[in-house]
């Protein structure tokens, strides 16, 4: 039986902006909500219909803001809570809804709550993070524990950084030899459940639309099926299809069938991570430590890569696995970037290539992201220091580029004092240079986007069929039908042509070009050919 799932979903595209990179309003170097506010046309002319924004709370930023030290309130670099109330109305009266990123796997450990449990006297927080009983006692095998750090005699656990402390979710199967692994109906954890509400309340009362969970399945520990993790998030859904129903939630998790089937999210992502297949999509490296091979780039044998040494199967396998196990619950997101997945789509390709990535991202089934800065193909800037936390991440998070004015328009601060140094480059790409270019990748993705929300046979839950999808071979055929409408994607991303001929039941006449290479269908006997040129693919409507 199908769950409720908010309408709203079914033709929705999510725009991801890291804030403190995306526009700088008080020329600090950081970007900050107004700056957000600033911008809501420019993403209303995109075409998508919700903004996902990386953590705003008040932080040390050990860990870009994933170490949250205040829930309730927004960090002053980013402005005030009053802003966020003021984004919520101006994005909501262009029909953009916004969702917020939720971190309860754990907090700073400048957190009152965790510094309270620091303390050797009990309190009411004592039990909110997981500690030992002992700093003397070695940590059980698979667990991080830190020693010493306070007075309190134990060390606690964490889920990340040495800074960011696990929140007491409890332990699905406690185990008696160590008498601090609280079960997950405990008194702490049971406390620990109703502040994540609260915070979810909270936020959702400011105007918010949804939350993205951060590591949405390390909550209960020793969870290796993580059902235990699942009942939690059940519960919230629960609540929230009761008090909240055109609310969303979206996991991190990279398990859809885990997150979405068991835990009641209504969204997914593939994540290599946890779903390791996702990287041979356009992240696939060769050799033990990502180099190269013989003058081969690290990322090409990735299936959008114009060499053509990808496996399609290998992704196209593990994901219809978790489809067949979500399609009645949810919906899944195959992401082509974030700030957390190195390096950005961009790499090693030009914007025929980057098409063809958002083409098949743009019309799979489910809800698509697209990355801030990736619809004008802004590119990895490698070699930059570490910044809270970033190591090698720091090159997907770079700032912005609006024009070619200083700092790309990002920032009227010093160029040492930015978030994170514009890319260098002298033909970086720009909005302005392309804002009135028909065939710049900004524009072409604008038709994509509108393709996808205006055609049912493109919505989230609409009918999906593979056609065709062979190892060492292109191109990539599949079918999408729904409400009577019924297209055909065809995609190839290699630097060659490809060309196969296949039996398509119902299809009387040449399917026409709704997007992309017009005249890829020829009738072949008793079979339908689809050639395409190299780095090229379209949509194409059946009759």
């Amino acid at each position: 039986m199908k769950r409720h799932t908010p309408t709203w979903l079914n033709d929705a595209v999510f725009y991801q902006i890291y804030p403190q990179s995306f526009y700088d309003t008080n020329g600090d170097g950081i970007g900050d909500l107004p700056g957000v506010i600033a911008k809501l046309d420019y993403i209303a002319s995109l075409g998508v219909s919700a903004i996902w924004l990386n953590p705003f709370f008040v932080s040390p930023f050990n860990d870009a803001g994933y170490d949250v030290a205040d829930y309730y309130k927004v960090a002053p670099r980013y402005g005030s809570n009053d802003d966020v109330r003021e984004l919520c109305e101006q994005a909501h009266a262009r029909d953009i809804r916004v969702i917020f990123d939720l971190v309860v796997g754990h907090c700073s450990w400048e957190h009152p709550w965790f510094v309270a449990s620091c303390r050797e006297e009990p309190n009411a927080y004592s039990d909110w993070f997981i500690w030992t009983d002992s700093v003397w006692a070695p940590a059980p095998a698979g667990m991080e524990i830190i020693r010493g750090y306070s007075p309190r005699m134990g060390g606690y656990m964490t889920n990340f950084f040495v800074s960011q402390p696990a929140f007491n979710f409890g332990f699905a199967h406690p185990d008696p030899r160590y008498p601090w692994q609280q079960p997950v109906d405990a008194p702490g954890p049971r406390a620990v459940r109703a502040e994540v509400k609260d915070i979810i309340r909270y936020w959702f009362d400011m105007g918010a639309d949804g939350f993205r969970a951060d590591m949405a399945l390390s909550l209960v520990k020793g969870d290796l099926d993580r059902r235990a993790t699942a009942e939690v998030w059940r519960e919230i859904r629960a609540w929230l299809d009761t008090d909240y129903p055109e609310h969303v939630m979206i996991a991190e998790g990279g398990s859809p069938a885990v997150s979405i089937a068991g835990g009641g999210f209504h969204i997914d992502f593939c994540l290599p991570w946890s779903m390791p297949a996702y990287n041979s999509l356009f992240r696939k490296r060769v050799g033990n430590e990502g180099g190269s091979a013989a003058g081969v780039d690290a990322y090409s044998f990735s299936v959008f890569d114009g060499l053509g040494h990808g496996n399609v199967r290998e992704f196209m396998d593990a994901y219809l696995r978790h489809y067949a196990r979500t399609r009645d619950y949810g919906f899944i997101s195959i992401p082509e970037g974030n700030h957390d997945l190195h390096p950005r789509i961009s790499h090693g390709r030009n914007s025929e290539e980057i098409l063809q990535v958002f083409l098949f991202t743009m019309t799979m089934p489910g809800v698509p992201f697209l990355y801030y800065g990736d619809e004008i193909g802004m590119r990895t800037v490698e070699g930059l220091p570490c910044t809270e936390g970033s190591f090698e991440r720091a090159g997907v998070r770079t700032p912005m580029q609006w024009d070619d004015s200083p700092n790309a328009g990002f920032s009227t601060a010093p160029a040492d004092k930015l978030y994170l140094p514009i890319d260098p480059a002298p033909d970086r790409p720009t909005v302005g240079a392309q804002q009135d270019d028909p065939e710049s990748l900004l524009n072409q993705m604008r038709a994509l986007i509108s393709l996808r929300r205006s055609h049912l046979a493109l919505r989230a839950d609409a009918g999906f069929q593979l056609l065709y999808a062979e190892r060492g071979r292109m191109p990539i055929v599949y079918q999408r039908q729904g409400d009577g409408q019924r297209v055909i994607v065809a995609i190839n991303p290699t630097g060659q042509q490809a060309a196969v001929a296949l039996d398509l039941p119902g299809v009387a006449s040449a399917p026409k070009a709704l997007w992309g290479f017009a005249d890829a269908f020829r009738k072949d006997a008793t079979q339908w050919r689809i050639e395409l040129p190299a780095a090229s693919g379209g949509i194409y409507e059946v009759a």
